[in-house]
């Protein structure tokens, strides 16, 4: 029988089941085809190799036939295909396995295919939310985080903001609906920080007394 690596979590996408009175608001993950193309510079690398195509066939045209000129140009589209092939499957498996989750508590993000890390970011440690959107809905939330939380860029790429190494942002990439989702995180972190703490009664005594 296969094994199923998640089959330990209690609620997909999480490590462990919330505690009472969390709320699961939203559960998704990115675009894949977003994905290949942002996070991957799918649409650059196949321009890339139709240069390179293009530039052989200028370098060899007046050397030999025409015929011979095309064929010496394929290999290079041939190679272009197999990389665009790769990308995509890079692209597909980082999106099949990816989980993000919105509570009224916090944003968990549950990501990698070959290594999977769940990270949870609860509100009291974000500073700033910030949305990029693109054409058709898809975006980016990518987390200022507070306090020295340092999270490292290359284990969490391509989930974090691109060319933010220091400090590392992670980020909600390639969502589809981006612009409603970054609202509800607004409303869900603007209503937790302002939710106010309550201690128990002791804590507070002894805190007193040691002063």
């Amino acid at each position: 029988m296969p094994h199923d690596d998640f089959q330990v979590e209690p609620v997909k996408g999480l490590p462990e089941t919330p505690p009472e009175g969390e709320v699961i608001l939203w559960q998704g993950k990115p675009d894949w085809w977003a994905l290949s193309k942002e996070s991957l510079n799918l649409l650059w690398v196949a321009g890339y190799f139709v240069f390179l195509a293009a530039w052989r066939f200028v370098t060899v045209m007046d050397l030999m036939p025409l015929g011979q000129a095309i064929w010496a140009s394929v290999p290079f589209l041939f190679l272009g295909a197999i990389v665009l092939v790769l990308l995509l499957g890079i692209a597909f498996a980082q999106a099949h396995y990816t989980v993000y989750t919105i509570t009224n508590r916090r944003v968990a993000m549950r990501i990698g295919a070959a290594l999977t890390v769940t990270l949870n970011l609860p509100y009291t440690q974000i500073g700033a939310a910030n949305l990029d959107l693109r054409k058709g809905g898809t975006g980016t939330i990518a987390f200022d985080l507070l306090g020295d939380t340092r999270i490292s860029y290359l284990v969490c790429w391509p989930h974090v903001r691109p060319w933010r190494i220091s400090p590392t942002q992670p980020a909600l990439r390639c969502i589809p609906d981006a612009e409603r989702i970054a609202a509800m995180v607004s409303e869900a972190a603007e209503a937790r920080v302002s939710t106010p703490q309550v201690q128990r009664a002791s804590a507070i005594h002894s805190a007193v007394a040691a002063e």
